[in-house]
């Protein structure tokens, strides 16, 4: 019975205690730059885009 009543406070201790742990074994990553010279845009005319057309009707 008296667990139940610090159920509340023995939820946000195991809160603190995951949010603790999460921070001390987070990773620092290094993302590296895009460098604008590497991408390519290609552009093709005369080709169509494909459209779906869906039609049914609508359920009451």
């Amino acid at each position: 019975m008296n667990v139940l009543k610090n159920m509340e406070i023995i939820f946000v201790a195991s809160a603190v205690i995951l949010c603790a742990t999460g921070y001390a074994s987070a990773e620092v990553r290094a993302t590296q730059a895009i460098d604008a010279g590497k991408i390519k845009v290609v552009v093709v005319d005369g080709v169509k885009m494909p459209v779906v057309t869906i039609s049914a009707k609508r359920a009451h």
